[in-house]
């Protein structure tokens, strides 16, 4: 399939000033991404919007001789300003002001699409209305008179079939026209009593320098907005009185909020259009996917359904994986290890180079194996339309830790590998949810860690004590969540999300978003870890790490019963988890861990590694999302409550005779 323009390269740094700019805006699951890496290919750019950890997707092409720069908005259902995602959206269109928005909707579900679409159009900005999913809707005998449509709402109106690449050069060339031939929007109008007051609002608004149009200024003010009402209020109070007594008439009319008035307004326009536009020409039969449906929403099958699924990604995962890794660590590493002492001798400065070359290798046999292969089946998953499903399932368990059911994709993950996980935090909400589910997250126990638990318990304790520690690291996870969701400022949000169809997953914008996600993880965790490992080496050379052991020593051999060597794990397993296993067999001098350690020193040592900052790369991710101050204080409560829960399960596991 071939890209619909061609990749301007160049212009993301600014070096040039795009012809056009156009913002893609819809509900989640409705094909925007598919059509955003249609219109741009490879040349994208995934950053942050400013002050978030919310993608800022943006690529540019050039079409026609002209160079257009095409934005991906977070996937959203309305502008009410709710979420840090509805918030950055709506700021993007009103205060940026794009050349046009292409708002794309699921054509199988227009009426209810509708109703974020007219929120668009209160906006006021240039609008190309793209029904996507096209062979769904014939598929399900629904049919959409275009025509009708396009004078209902006096905008452009394209068919596509994103994943086929059919309609997506119409979107350009219909942005293109509306450019060229000036916009002139389609008022829509709500009911007497809602306009009559929404007139009185403009009239009042009078000349007050406003950034956004005065209609939607009023109907923002119907709907108690408060960052439009804090605008208006600084700009001239006594709107804000006036505002007031319109709501209460408003309310006593309808006898409930004036917010869920204007909702229901929305609603009733859009259930008018829909019906006026759209006819069913043959019933809908159950799809194979409806069936399934039955199963993976079932209150019973579809968790032993989650359950089959996810254990047959982690099999792939580290079926396959685990021979990729076994390249790295055992073939590549040994044989470039070899040519550097061959080429630079083992000296001091050589052995901290090599660390950082090691460091590079770990890196890689972390990402090609596990995270590139994580990321692909987790986006072939969600474009297919079941983690949707998933997030359903497990909504009421995730609210008991004070986040909702979408929470549980990250914490799965994170039995894979913590970075990802993190990064796939940002399916949150809000920023609360977000710093929640990344604190439940890393102490979700990730492969490396569950090489150390199956080295020291599995092995000489048994499989029933590995199940008894995990259990016991998620009931840790769910209680500190708990605690975070009542310590945060805000309020739990509810899961809204629509259960989008099962539809064939588009492998080249899988491909696509798995490539850009793993160089965005290289990018981010490629420095610390290079920096780290360089660091432990010197301290290794300059025979500080035992005296790193010695300073320790109070905490690991008085508190935690553990020998006083295992200090040095502390700081090791920070860089790598799969340091720990490796570095206590040469510290004890031996590979059979029962000749040197006891039962109880086992398991404690075990439920600190999986208690305390999973790694280096991990701590990388977490200073890229949430920042220094939350970074510092999830790695220090976390060393702390290892040390805490080591130290106290060692004297339990004493007074339970296990020595």
């Amino acid at each position: 399939m071939k890209y619909v323009g061609i990749p301007a390269r160049g212009i993301r740094g600014g070096h040039a000033k795009p012809d056009l700019r156009i913002a893609l805006a819809g509900q989640a699951n409705v094909g925007k991404s598919v059509i955003f890496n249609q219109l741009t290919g490879l040349h994208q750019h995934i950053a942050n919007w400013p002050g978030t950890t919310v993608d800022k997707a943006e690529g540019t092409l050039y079409y026609k001789g002209l160079v257009i720069e095409v934005i991906d908005l977070p996937g959203i259902y309305s502008l009410t300003h709710l979420s840090i995602e509805e918030k950055i959206s709506r700021d993007y269109i009103a205060r940026e002001r794009p050349d046009v928005v292409v708002n794309v909707v699921d054509a199988t579900a227009l009426e209810r699409h509708l109703i974020f679409t007219l929120q668009l159009l209160e906006l006021e900005r240039p609008l190309v209305l793209v029904l996507n999913m096209m062979d769904l809707a014939e598929k399900y005998g629904i049919e959409i008179d275009v025509g009708a449509l396009r004078e209902e709402l006096g905008v452009p109106v394209i068919m596509t079939i994103a994943t086929r690449g059919k309609g997506v050069a119409q979107i350009l060339d219909a942005a293109i026209e509306l450019q060229k031939t000036g916009y002139s929007p389609k008022r829509i109008q709500y009911g007497r009593e809602v306009e009559e007051r929404i007139e009185k609002l403009e009239a009042a608004l009078g000349e007050i320098d406003l950034p956004h149009p005065r209609r939607w200024i009023a109907l923002k003010l119907l709907e108690k907005d408060e960052e439009i009402w804090g605008l208006v209020k600084e700009k001239n109070p006594r709107v804000i009185e006036l505002a007031g007594e319109l709501i209460a008439e408003l309310e006593s009319i309808h006898g409930h909020d004036s917010s869920i008035v204007i909702a229901n307004e929305r609603a009733c326009i859009a259930n008018q259009i829909a019906r006026r536009c759209t006819r069913i020409v043959r019933p809908r039969k159950p799809t194979l996917g409806d069936r399934f449906d039955e199963i993976a929403t079932h209150p019973v099958l579809g968790y032993i359904l989650a359950a089959i699924m996810f254990i047959g990604l982690f099999s792939i995962v580290f079926g396959v994986g685990g021979i990729i890794a076994e390249f790295f660590e055992e073939y590549l590493s040994k044989a470039m290890r070899d040519a550097w002492v061959h080429v630079l001798g083992i000296t001091p400065i050589s052995e901290v180079g090599w660390s950082a070359v090691e460091s590079i290798l770990f890196l890689l046999g972390l990402a090609i194996p596990y995270i590139l292969p994580l990321y692909f089946l987790t986006f072939l998953l969600e474009n297919w339309g079941y983690l949707a499903r998933v997030s359903f399932l497990m909504d009421s368990l995730m609210h008991k830790a004070g986040v909702h059911g979408k929470a549980v994709m990250p914490m799965l993950l994170g039995f894979g590998c913590n970075v990802p996980a993190c990064l796939t935090a940002r399916i949150m909400d809000t920023w609360r949810e977000r710093i929640i589910t990344i604190l439940m997250t890393t102490l979700v126990p990730c492969s490396a860690v569950t090489v150390v638990v199956m080295g020291l318990v599995g092995r000489y304790l048994g499989i029933s004590w590995v199940i008894g520690l995990y259990l016991f690291a998620l009931l840790i996870a769910f209680i500190l969540g708990s605690i975070a969701s009542r310590i945060l400022p805000g309020v739990p949000v509810e899961l809204i999300m629509e259960m989008p169809s099962y539809k064939v997953p588009s492998l080249k914008t899988i491909l696509t978003m798995t490539w850009i996600r793993l160089r965005e993880y290289l990018e981010i965790a490629t420095p610390l870890i290079i920096i780290m490992g360089a660091l432990v080496k010197a301290l290794e050379i300059l025979g500080l790490l035992d005296v790193i052991s010695n300073t320790l020593s109070p905490i690991t051999s008085s508190w935690l019963g553990l020998p006083k060597e295992t200090g040095v794990l502390l700081i090791l397993g920070v860089l790598r988890k799969e340091l720990i296993l490796t570095t206590l067999a040469a510290l004890l001098g031996t590979m059979n861990f029962s000749q040197a350690l006891t039962p109880n020193q086992m398991i404690t040592l075990s439920i600190v590694t999986i208690l305390y900052i999973p790694c280096v790369a991990t701590i990388s991710v977490l200073l890229k999302e949430t920042g220094a101050k939350t970074t510092i204080i999830i790695t220090l409560t976390e060393i702390s409550l290892a040390i805490l829960i080591g130290g106290i399960a060692s004297k339990l596991l004493l007074i339970l005779g296990i020595t």
